[in-house]
C-alpha cells in the first residue's frame, strides 16, 4: 500500500541506524510526499532524544527538505509517563516540533513509583510470561492513554497495546472524539484482528506508519498490508493513503495557540 507520508521513523538521534537525510532520500525514492523524523522522547533513559541536540536535528530536517524537495517534519515519539496522561513533551518544547506521536515504552522516567510499577513492571511481567493481564492493569493503562489524549494535542497513538494492555475501544473512542489517530504500526504486531475490528467500529481514523529504525524500512507497510487482508478497514478511514494527507491535531493546536 503506497503511503502519502510516513510519520513514524527513527534516526541516529535515538536508536535508529540512518541519518535524517538518508531517511528523507529513501522516502523520496519510493514516492512518498512527506516524512516525519520521530525519535524517542526526552525521558526515554536509554536512547531518547536530548535537548542539546535539538538545534542540529531541526537544521538536519530543514536541509533534508531542501535537498529532497519534500517536507521533512521534526517530530517525536513521546513517552507516556503516568496515568494522569503526562508525557515527556512539554509545552515549552512545542515550538521545536511539527509532529507529536505518543506511546507506552519501557525504561522511561516515570512520574511516580506507582507508574513505574504498572507501566513497566506489570506490563513487562504479563507480556513476558503470556499471563492474562489483571483488570486493574487494564484500567490503569486505559486511564493513562485517555488522559494523555484529553490533556495533550497528540497526533497519533503509536503501536497501541504493544507490551502493554488497555481497553482499545475506550481509547479509540477518546482518540476519535479529540482528533487523535490510531496508528497501524508496520514494525510490530501490537493488536489482534479482533481488536482491530473493535477499534475500526468506533469510527476513529488511522494512519499507517513504518516505525522504521533503518533506512530500508522507511515506507514499508508489509505487516499492515497483511493485517488489512484479514480485517477490512474502509479506505476512507485511513488518512495517509490514496493521496490524502492527515489532518494533524498538533499543527492545528499550534496555529491556534502559539
Amino acid at each position: 500500500m503506497l503511503l502519502t507520508g510516513d510519520y513514524h521513523t527513527h534516526t541516529q538521534y535515538s536508536h535508529g541506524k540512518g541519518t535524517v537525510l538518508e531517511n528523507a532520500m529513501r522516502a523520496k525514492e519510493i514516492g512518498l510526499k512527506e516524512i516525519a523524523i520521530t525519535d524517542h522522547g526526552f525521558e526515554q533513559l536509554a536512547f531518547g532524544l536530548r535537548h542539546r541536540r535539538m538545534p542540529q536535528l531541526i537544521k538536519d530536517c530543514k536541509e533534508a527538505s531542501e535537498i529532497t524537495g519534500i517536507p521533512v517534519y521534526v517530530g517525536t515519539e513521546a513517552n507516556l509517563c503516568d496515568d494522569n496522561g503526562r508525557t515527556d513533551l512539554v509545552c515549552a518544547d512545542y515550538k521545536d516540533f511539527d509532529i507529536y506521536l505518543m506511546g507506552i515504552h519501557r525504561f522511561v522516567k516515570f512520574t511516580r513509583f506507582r507508574d513505574f510499577w504498572y507501566m513497566l513492571v506489570k506490563n513487562s511481567f504479563h507480556t513476558s510470561f503470556h499471563i492474562k493481564p489483571s483488570a486493574s492493569l487494564i484500567r490503569y493503562n486505559t486511564k493513562a492513554y485517555i488522559n494523555a489524549i484529553k490533556n495533550n494535542p497528540i497526533d497519533a497513538i503509536t503501536h497501541i497495546n504493544f507490551q502493554s494492555f488497555c481497553d482499545v475501544v475506550e481509547v479509540a473512542k477518546a482518540a476519535r472524539d479529540y482528533g487523535t489517530y490510531i496508528e497501524l504500526n508496520a514494525k510490530k504486531v501490537h493488536i489482534s484482528d479482533e481488536e482491530t475490528e473493535k477499534i475500526r467500529d468506533t469510527g476513529v481514523h488511522f494512519i499507517i506508519d513504518s516505525d522504521a529504525h533503518s533506512v530500508d524500512r522507511v515506507g514499508d507497510t508489509e505487516l499492515v498490508d497483511k493485517l488489512l487482508e484479514r480485517v477490512k478497514i474502509p479506505r476512507e478511514q485511513i488518512d495517509n493513503i490514496d493521496g490524502k494527507f492527515p489532518k494533524f491535531r498538533f499543527k492545528a493546536f499550534k496555529e491556534r495557540y502559539l
